[in-house]
């Protein structure tokens, strides 16, 4: 397999993650609301009626948004390095990194919230992710300066 088809690896993780996550976030919240005999109100300003659910259950609730903020960035970029073709293990290896980052802060958030652990670890996830950027960048802007 070329570094490139390889490269859709972490892409197809992280969506599954997501998945997981979303799973998880039902699985916690529609019990909370049957327990606390919550009447859905859809003319409630967005998130009031969620705000009275245990903070347990609105931290999972909270990491699927999350998932589906800065993630798109990473999912741009690594389908980008995959379309160029470029062969990197480099490229590869920071996908799984940033993969594994945004696990362990997706539990981190889930299961405690410990919030300067958890920016420490949304901090950390840039790192991979800006080198995979500059990765993208320097292949698309060397593939148009020879092509110009």
């Amino acid at each position: 397999m070329s570094s490139s088809t390889a490269m859709l690896g972490p892409v197809i993780a992280l969506v599954a993650w997501s998945m997981v996550m979303w799973l998880w976030m039902y699985a916690t919240r529609i019990p909370a609301i049957l327990s606390a005999k919550m009447k859905l109100d859809p003319n409630a300003p967005s998130g009031v009626q969620m705000a009275q659910l245990p903070a347990a259950v609105r931290w999972k609730a909270d990491n699927y948004n999350h998932l589906m903020e800065q993630p798109t960035i990473f999912y741009a970029t690594a389908l980008t390095i995959a379309l160029l073709g470029v062969d990197s293990i480099a490229s590869v290896i920071l996908g799984w990194a940033y993969v594994v980052i945004r696990v362990a802060h997706s539990l981190l958030q889930a299961l405690s919230n410990k919030i300067p652990f958890r920016f420490a670890l949304f901090a950390l996830s840039n790192i991979p992710l800006f080198a995979l950027t500059y990765i993208a960048a320097t292949e698309f802007l060397s593939r148009v300066s020879v092509n110009s």
